[in-house]
C-alpha cells in the first residue's frame, strides 16, 4: 500500500484551521475552494465534486476535536483502498501545521493522488491564511 504524507504549514491559528477542517460538508467554501467545486452530505458521507471533473464519495470515519484530527475513507470502484487522516497541530499562537496522510491501493494511483494533494495543499494555504490586522492597514 502506498502511504503519502504531507506536512502543510498554514499561517493561521490552529483553532481557525481546525474549524474549517472539521466542517465536513464545506470543503468547497472553507477548506479548498477552487480545488473542490461542490460538496454535499448524504448521511455520514460527503459527495465531493473536484475542479478536474472527478466526483468522490468520502465517508466520515472519525472527528476528534480534542486531538484536532479527522479521518475519512473514499468509497470507489476504481480504488481498492483509500483512507486518510488530517490533523492540525499548533506551531505557536498564529501558525500551525496540517498533517495529511493518505494510504491508497493500487500503488499505481499514488502519483496521481500525491499531485492532487499538492494542489489541495496550495488551495488550503490560500483559503486559510489570516492576514494580521497591521498588514491590512
Amino acid at each position: 500500500m502506498a502511504s503519502i504524507h504531507k506536512t502543510i504549514p498554514i499561517e493561521a491559528p490552529a483553532d481557525h484551521v481546525w474549524d474549517a477542517v472539521r466542517d465536513f460538508g464545506a470543503l468547497h467554501t472553507r477548506l479548498v475552494p477552487g480545488f473542490v467545486l461542490d460538496t454535499h452530505l448524504e448521511g455520514q458521507a460527503r459527495i465531493v465534486s473536484f475542479a478536474n471533473g472527478t466526483v468522490a464519495r468520502e465517508l466520515l470515519v472519525d472527528c476528534d476535536d480534542a486531538k484536532r484530527r479527522l479521518v475519512y475513507a473514499v468509497i470507489s470502484e476504481r480504488i481498492k483502498q483509500h483512507s486518510a487522516s488530517v490533523q492540525v497541530i499548533a506551531d505557536g499562537k498564529d501558525c500551525c501545521r496540517l498533517i495529511w496522510i493518505v494510504d491508497v491501493l493500487p500503488h499505481e494511483i499514488a502519483p496521481y493522488i500525491d499531485g492532487q494533494m499538492d494542489q489541495a495543499a496550495a488551495a488550503m494555504q490560500k483559503a486559510l491564511l489570516i492576514t494580521p490586522v497591521s498588514a491590512q492597514m
